[in-house]
């Protein structure tokens, strides 16, 4: 089975290409390598002991991407390219809407020129919003997310609603996953951010390796145990065996058609404090840090109910938060400088 893995040399993508490649599917990959690196996929082969198609493209872009559709006879596309950011986001919202949800309809599109309807989407626990109590469950509507990331997130799931009901031959899983964090146990693939890291962990790891002085703690003051945020942080190769077992279900279910939602987490808030103190302990490395004023776009808590991935998809999160900590280190101590060799 063939499968087009858009912003696949990015974080994810690219430990999910690993797990396709381990789950014998084949693989290409569509990127515009402008927050990721081929280089990614060079270990990712390495590892697999398999190789992988490589197209560099926008997302937006309908030209190349009907070029790939015809050179290569896609059966599935799990969808990851777009900018990720949920503070960037606040700041640029007119990228994120182009990228997002244009990028995202340019791509449905050429898929229905071609008659590909099996499609995997890289949602967010973001559309839930902040009206929707925790533990997020599937069956909440859809929220109001408090920045442009999100809300590209809840546009490009109500596009892919409307278009199944306009579809029947449609079928499309969209996972709305939380935190991921770790890199693959082997060091050779991470998390490589492009410039100041948006998120925590590789923004902690990249203190400890001597790139940043401190971390900033985004707010001391909301109401959670320790007063910074708390979010369900999961190991990203479980998120990327997650997109498989997402895949496998759409295989075994062969009458199905429509969209199905499924959260893909642990079901633990973690707060910022504690995760800072399990890295520490995990790598005896001290990781100073100051609190800075709270960042536009951050809810205060949120975690999964995983209990339809785990019963449907047969899918669960696996790995202990220990494991997340040392592999996220093995990779930065290992690269300090990302895939900059």
């Amino acid at each position: 089975m063939k499968v087009l893995v858009t912003g696949g040399a990015g974080y994810i993508g690219s430990h999910t290409v690993l797990s396709l490649l381990e789950n014998n599917y084949d693989v290409i990959v569509y990127d515009n390598l402008v927050n990721s690196s081929i280089e990614s996929l060079d270990r990712v082969e390495k590892l697999a002991g398999k190789s992988v198609e490589f197209v560099e493209g926008d997302i937006c872009d309908k030209a190349i991407l009907s070029q790939v559709f015809k050179q290569f006879e896609i059966d599935a596309v799990i969808h990851f390219a777009a900018l990720k950011a949920v503070g960037e986001s606040t700041q640029i919202p007119l990228n994120y809407y182009q990228n997002n949800v244009h990028g995202s309809v340019c791509l449905l599109e050429v898929m229905q020129e071609n008659k590909v309807h099996n499609f995997i989407f890289s949602s967010s626990a973001t559309v839930y919003g902040e009206e929707n109590e925790v533990p997020y469950i599937e069956t909440m509507k859809l929220g109001t997310p408090s920045s442009p990331y999100g809300a590209s997130k809840v546009m490009v799931e109500r596009i892919l609603a409307d278009l199944a009901n306009s579809n029947k031959k449609f079928r499309g899983v969209s996972l709305r996953y939380f935190n991921p964090v770790g890199a693959h146990e082997s060091g050779l693939i991470g998390e490589d951010p492009k410039g100041i890291p948006n998120n925590l962990l590789p923004y902690v790891a990249q203190v400890a390796v001597g790139k940043r002085e401190k971390l900033s703690v985004f707010g001391n003051d909301y109401p959670t145990a320790d007063g910074s945020c708390e979010r369900d942080y999961l190991h990203v190769m479980d998120l990327a065996n997650g997109h498989v077992a997402a895949l496998d279900w759409l295989n075994r279910n062969a009458e199905f058609s429509g969209v199905e939602a499924f959260n893909l987490g642990t079901g633990n808030g973690v707060s910022v404090f504690a995760i800072v103190k399990a890295f520490e302990k995990a790598t005896n490395k001290k990781i100073p840090f100051e609190v800075s004023p709270r960042r536009a776009g951050d809810l205060p808590a949120f975690w999964a109910n995983a209990n339809k991935a785990n019963k449907k998809l047969n899918w669960r999160a696996s790995r202990k938060l220990e494991q997340m900590m040392a592999d996220t280190w093995r990779w930065q101590s290992n690269n300090p400088n990302g895939y900059l060799l």
